[in-house]
């Protein structure tokens, strides 16, 4: 089962980077997820990027999500991934 990875750029006292954190952390114990958070604050270009979208979700470096995790989505991208 190939490991997959997950980016999610946020930033502090973002509600909407938290529920998107809760769903996506949802599967790290049942499937081989590596999920990573990234600050965009910690970075200008980041920010410059990224401010007015987050919280910004790749899946295995491919934009997936913004703004909002879409579980029905979130669940059928994982399974594909999970079962190649």
């Amino acid at each position: 089962m190939k490991r997959i990875k997950i980016e999610i750029y946020s930033k502090e006292d973002c509600s909407l980077c938290e529920k998107a954190k809760e769903k996506i952390l949802l599967y790290k114990g049942s499937l081989p997820v590596q999920v990573d958070e990234i600050d965009i604050t910690k970075d200008e270009k980041l920010y410059e990027k990224f401010k007015y979208e987050i919280p910004v979700i790749f899946i295995n470096g491919k934009k997936i999500f913004k703004y909002k995790v879409d579980t029905e989505r979130l669940n059928r991208i994982l399974k594909e991934l999970s079962e190649e």
